[in-house]
């Protein structure tokens, strides 16, 4: 049975951020929008699989990649919480800033 996934305010952002970048880069949003189906996609798949995703140096945090991007997420009893959408061609230091 799936979990319910509950977005942090981080993630709801990361996800804003990722998708206007493309919009503006591509200056069309038919990328965005096959990015944004995948990114659904995933966190369906975390939240009836919440193992699915590699465990990683925080504690109860784990990350499903996606592409160039990993969605890192905490399961918890009855919900997932997504904590942010990472771009992993950015520096690997600021993860630490928000998680």
């Amino acid at each position: 049975m799936a979990k319910r996934v509950i977005w942090s305010h981080q993630a709801h952002i990361n996800r804003k951020e990722i998708l206007q970048y493309w919009n503006e880069r591509n200056k069309s949003n038919q990328y965005s929008r096959k990015l944004n189906e995948l990114i659904k996609n995933a966190v369906i798949q975390i939240s009836i699989f919440p193992k699915i995703g590699i465990p990683t140096d925080f504690e109860d945090v784990r990350c499903k990649t996606l592409k160039d991007y990993r969605i890192f997420y905490k399961e918890e009893s009855d919900t997932i919480s997504i904590l942010s959408i990472w771009d992993c061609r950015k520096n690997p230091d600021e993860i630490k800033k928000i998680l």
